[in-house]
């Protein structure tokens, strides 16, 4: 009988998401993490013991016993981790994050969200407007949606809502009703070889949906051989949100599916992006027999996720703005919004590339997304599991970017470059660990 968990590698957005489920499941909980961040304060908050030192003698004695403990473990982890070779060598049932989400789902009604970009925002805009319809749902995020304060909903077990993350494959754990793919730019190219072989991963997930069940492609997408419908804004897809206008910075928008047109409902949440997530979202709740007419009222009360075009400073004259973006076509999703909405006023954006390896494979594509920005200020590639690649750096891709003003700079010297520039509309992105200078630089700005 499984008495406790324990997760190397905690800290983890999706880890985390995990431990708090089985918390608050009535097991014993604790972890490991490489550093303290804000997410493993919260979980230390929340009566889960937490350390940061790999060493075994550093694991609570109630997880020294195999028989009522499940390990389980990021592929993030590095394969010669002391806690989780000593797991491993030792008869413990080690499993990976994504096996143990598949097990947990396999017993409700599972939707699952696919896609290179969009996964987070769908799922939390998914789950939002189910649990305000008053559904029985769980929730498994990759962000802390401001709605709930959390990554973790708990709200019943008729449904799940859970990302299909692509990154290792984990995605191939899942036996969803419903999914969805939102895109399929190429990314982790370091686990696919080439963007061929990551649309056949997606493929090879599409197949993983229970039979009976449903696929729904953003339209211009395809997976071969298969059954699937589509949505898109404006288009000929199987969903979509038509007569689309921004007023006062909010969309309105009528949603139009089987012949049937639903009039009239708001999304504030700002970027095409976005608003094709809210759309996904409600495609996939309407073919699992939701009502649109129940549905659609909720999306005007989505309040977003954190760090996805998340207002730190919201005035006059000026704006301040946290978004994850860490690929190019999300770079590109990022100005288009942020120019809808500030068509007139000057943007400046903080990049922090993320991987060497994803840099080195876009790194063309990054340059000609930041260049878009009037102004360009760099932070040095944040490696996370990755060791440097040689001549793949910073300095390269700035000068590569076409803006007039840009430089590279350090953490340290970041916020009296910025005290010098004061601009007026400034954004903090990238994957990394740039989110921990999001409050500083607020603080810093504040007091101008």
């Amino acid at each position: 009988m499984i008495e406790n968990i324990y997760f190397v590698g905690i800290g983890g957005i999706g880890m985390s998401a995990l431990a708090r489920y089985f918390k608050l499941k009535g097991k014993i909980v604790a972890g490991y993490d490489r550093t303290p961040t804000e997410i493993t304060d919260s979980l230390i908050q929340e009566g889960i013991a937490v350390h940061f030192t790999d060493d075994v003698n550093a694991i609570p004695l109630a997880f020294k016993n195999p028989e009522n403990t499940l390990v389980v473990y990021t592929p993030a982890i590095p394969k010669n981790h002391s806690e989780l070779c000593y797991f491993q060598q030792n008869g413990y049932q080690v499993l990976k994050r994504s096996e143990v989400l598949g097990h947990v789902t396999n017993d409700s009604f599972c939707f699952a969200v696919a896609g290179t970009h969009g996964k987070t925002t769908t799922s939390s805009i998914l789950a939002h407007i189910l649990v305000e319809s008053g559904t029985s749902v769980s929730a498994f995020l990759g962000g802390i949606a401001e709605n709930f304060n959390s990554n973790i909903i708990i709200k019943g077990s008729d449904y799940t809502v859970v990302e299909a993350d692509e990154f290792d494959r984990s995605f191939l754990r899942l036996s969803p009703n419903i999914a969805c793919i939102t895109s399929m730019d190429a990314d982790h190219l370091d686990i696919y070889g080439d963007a061929a072989h990551l649309i056949e991963g997606f493929g090879e997930f599409a197949k993983k949906i229970k039979k009976g069940g449903s696929l729904i492609l953003r339209n211009g997408l395809t997976i071969e051989g298969l059954e699937y419908e589509t949505y898109g804004l404006d288009d000929d897809a199987d969903y979509t949100f038509r007569n689309i206008r921004v007023i006062d910075g909010i969309y309105h928008f009528d949603f139009h599916y089987q012949d049937k047109t639903y009039r009239d409902y708001t999304f504030a949440k700002p970027g095409r992006h976005n608003l094709l997530n809210a759309l996904v979202a409600v495609s996939m709740a309407v073919k699992g027999g939701f009502d649109a007419e129940q549905l659609l009222p909720h999306l005007a009360t989505f309040k977003g996720v954190k760090r996805r075009f998340s207002y730190i400073v919201k005035e006059k004259d000026f704006v301040f703005i946290d978004d994850y973006a860490h690929h190019p076509s999300e770079i590109n999703a990022l100005y288009q919004a942020v120019a809808e909405m500030y068509p007139h006023t000057p943007k400046t954006i903080i990049f922090q590339p993320h991987l060497f390896t994803r840099t080195r494979d876009f790194m063309d594509d990054f340059a000609k997304s930041l260049s878009q920005f009037d102004e360009v200020i760099l932070l040095d590639i944040y490696p996370a599991r990755e060791l440097p690649i040689e001549g793949i750096t910073s300095e390269v891709l700035l000068n590569k970017i076409t803006s007039p003003k840009k430089c590279l700079t350090t953490k340290e010297d970041l916020i009296p470059l910025l005290q010098q520039k004061r601009p007026k509309l400034l954004l903090a992105v990238g994957a990394g660990d740039i989110g921990a200078e999001v409050p500083h630089i607020k603080e810093a700005m504040a007091h101008q």
